[in-house]
């Protein structure tokens, strides 16, 4: 890697910034020190240039398949060792919610939240361990969070809670933060992605408390990724193996192209993203044959690690620049991904694990999934109707009237069944009534200012639907 200069202007403007952020009385000297690194690291250009030829598809050895992982012998031994994070810095206002978006109810009137707690409660109990859940909050999310899990103080699982940074935002057109021009609201500032779990676990204190109690590894993974649940074999492996870093990753389809890959670059294993691909390889890089797999977000580390590359400033993920605009000022958020930090751990591996493992609810349309026929909940864990063949979801499109939850839900008198559904679009002001079952390809496009009502107990298959007459 080329060490990276400033130039002469740039360093003039990192002197002015230094000086505003060390005036920012809301955040502390961690996260001072740690935007200005950011920013320095960032004005310096000093992102790893990947030569294409170079990239080599990474063997069975450094992405392990899944049914190659031995049996496991003893379970709560290693549970003794791991701690869960969730990532729970996230709004729910892509879906219409407020508050954090792990407290939109999933299933069975259950939220994100409740599931992860009864699936950590029902291993503590059946393996005698004590596993902690911890939730990763940013500003946006700690004070509802805090509130929340205030209705589990009696579950057999110990809870905390902890902050990642509060960065202040930069405008763009002067490299100021923006609440030094007045902006002293919650718009002044952003959470700059998960890649700052590490120094936030460090900063916070949690790492030393969970080393001191002997915990070895962290599993961390998005709240909102319902397939994200404790696996023994991947721990037992990581523990024998010595491996201090893995991420789970799962074959690519269709719908996957732009999720990031992991190859094995200069002998060390990486992810490779689609923003760092050259753009005459962006095809290729989102073909399905040469990528075959994708990063899930579910990543277990090493602790002792963490807190060594951490205290070394060593982890120094690629700087993904976020421009935003805030009253019509252009501003500019500078963030990094936990599963970047894959190159800086000893015999850090992938795992290939099962599509299961990779059920992420980010928009209606997933929260029609889990909530049919296609799922059930037990024990907290969202398991998969065995009388579906096909091991591909449905692929489900609703338009714009079901973006938000609430009117999802009033637009579902019943969740019809789709166990034998291929894929469903839905376009206009569509109402379904109870007891629909929908079967191959459906498409429901009401005519514009046209209500489209789909009567109790239709069943549609393979069939195109503009007005009342085609059901």
């Amino acid at each position: 890697m080329a060490t990276a200069t400033i130039s002469p202007a740039d360093a003039e403007k990192l002197t002015k910034l230094r000086s505003a952020v060390a005036g920012l009385n809301q955040i502390s000297e961690n996260e001072k020190s740690g935007f200005i690194n950011l920013v320095s690291r960032y004005l310096s250009g000093e992102a790893q240039h990947i030569e294409w030829s170079k990239i080599q598809t990474p063997t069975d050895e450094v992405v392990v398949p899944y049914d190659t992982l031995a049996p496991v012998p003893e379970g709560q031994e290693l549970l003794d060792k791991l701690v869960v994070l969730k990532l729970n810095g996230g709004l729910g206002t892509t879906m219409g919610c407020t508050g954090p978006k792990s407290v939109i109810e999933v299933c069975n009137g259950l939220t994100f939240l409740d599931l992860i707690v009864i699936q950590i409660e029902s291993l503590n109990s059946k393996y005698g361990c004590n596993v902690p859940l911890l939730l990763l909050n940013s500003f946006n999310t700690d004070e509802d969070t805090q509130k929340i899990v205030k209705k589990y103080a009696n579950s057999n699982i110990e809870i905390h809670t902890f902050n990642q940074s509060q960065y202040p935002r930069l405008v763009v057109e002067d490299f100021q933060p923006l609440p030094s021009k007045g902006n002293a609201g919650k718009d002044g500032w952003y959470p700059p992605g998960h890649g700052d779990v590490f120094p936030s676990l460090m900063n916070s204190g949690k790492l030393d408390a969970l080393l001191s109690q002997g915990k070895e590894y962290v599993f961390i993974a998005n709240s909102d990724n319902l397939g994200a649940v404790v696996d023994l074999k991947i721990l037992n492996h990581l523990i024998q193996n010595k491996n201090e870093y893995c991420m789970e990753v799962t074959p690519k389809t269709l719908a996957d192209v732009k999720g990031g890959t992991l190859i094995s670059y200069e002998g060390k294993v990486q992810l490779l993203e689609i923003a760092q691909v050259p753009d005459e390889h962006v095809n290729e890089f989102k073909s399905i044959e040469k990528f075959k797999i994708f990063n899930t977000n579910n990543l277990w580390v090493n602790l002792n690690a963490i807190k060594r590359l951490v205290q070394a400033d060593a982890l120094k993920m690629e700087i993904i620049p976020n421009p935003k605009e805030v009253d019509g000022v252009k501003v500019l958020q500078l963030e990094t991904a936990a599963g970047a930090a894959i190159r800086f751990f000893d015999h850090a591996i992938g795992i290939n694990v099962p599509r299961s493992r990779f059920l992420p609810v980010k928009a209606t349309s997933d929260l029609l999934l889990v909530q049919s026929d296609l799922y059930t909940v037990s024990d907290g864990f969202v398991v998969r109707n065995k009388a579906r063949a096909n091991p591909a979801n449905p692929s489900i499109e609703l338009g714009p009237e079901f973006k938000k939850v609430g009117n999802f839900l009033s637009r579902f008198k019943s969740i019809p069944s789709i166990i034998e559904l291929d894929s469903l679009k839905v376009t206009g002001d569509v109402w379904f009534g109870a007891a629909i079952t929908l079967k191959g390809k459906v498409t429901i496009a009401a005519k514009p200012g046209v209500k489209l009502e789909i009567p109790d107990g239709a069943v549609l298959e393979n069939k195109e639907i503009h007005d009342p007459e085609d059901i």
